[in-house]
């Protein structure tokens, strides 16, 4: 779930060729997440997300969680509200 979108400011400094340091500031935007899987908040930059992926409408998982399990228990979880098994085809009609 996504809770706000940040814009955070870094300071980095690099030293020149006659030995004085400058310090020189980048602005970046970060995704502050709430994970689907353990309820834990998260941050990612928002320019390494798809930007459709920042609503509400998706799932968020952080990197602690394992995505494939998550994945999969959402899938059980369809099937269950369902009321079908594994190996049983339904038509798009059907729905």
């Amino acid at each position: 779930m996504l809770i706000e979108i940040r814009h955070v400011r870094i300071e980095y400094s690099r030293l020149s060729k006659q030995g004085k340091q400058h310090f020189y500031f980048r602005n970046r935007k970060v995704a502050l997440l709430l994970c689907d899987c353990c309820n834990s908040q998260f941050e990612r930059p928002v320019k390494q997300m798809d930007p459709r992926r920042l609503t509400d409408e998706h799932t968020h998982v952080c990197p602690m969680c394992n995505t494939k399990k998550f994945a999969q228990s959402r899938g059980v979880e369809s099937r269950k509200f369902w009321n079908t098994t594994v190996d049983q085809d339904i038509g798009l009609g059907d729905l």
